[in-house]
């Protein structure tokens, strides 16, 4: 166990009852778990961004799959990426529309690329990154 620090921290009161407001279900025992979270995220963040550092990316896409070659467009740019790709997941959404989940793993700046350019992809409706790191060094 890590030896714990105190801290005190002044917010306005509406700031706080909408923090307690949106924390509240979602299982955390106090402020504390709630704020080192964050704290963690957004340490996480800011190491992702280094382009050197091992990012984990989720890239979720939403396409129509009649546009023509698209998944194979899709799975070509995925092969040749400088990225490993994990797991990929597709999903049919409804008659026309697919959702694909991708999980990637690399550098972060190659992991970016690959992302921006699958959600740029014509006929991609909708994308996005969500990444994280496998380690957190202080």
């Amino acid at each position: 166990m890590h030896h714990l620090s105190r801290f005190g921290v002044s917010l306005e009161e509406d700031l706080l009852s909408a923090f307690d407001h949106s924390i509240d279900g979602l299982g955390y025992q106090n402020r504390s778990e709630a704020i080192r979270d964050l704290i963690r995220d957004h340490l996480i963040q800011k190491r992702v961004v280094q382009g050197d550092s091992e990012v984990i990316g989720v890239v979720t896409l939403v396409y129509d799959h009649r546009v023509h070659r698209l998944s194979d467009v899709l799975a070509d740019m995925q092969h040749k990426a400088e990225v490993t790709v994990n797991a990929s997941l597709h999903i049919h959404l409804d008659e026309h529309n697919c959702l694909e989940v991708i999980v990637i793993r690399g550098r972060g700046d190659k992991v970016h690329e690959i992302a921006g350019k699958l959600i740029a992809t014509k006929g991609v409706q909708n994308g996005k990154l969500v990444t994280t790191s496998p380690e957190l060094k202080h």
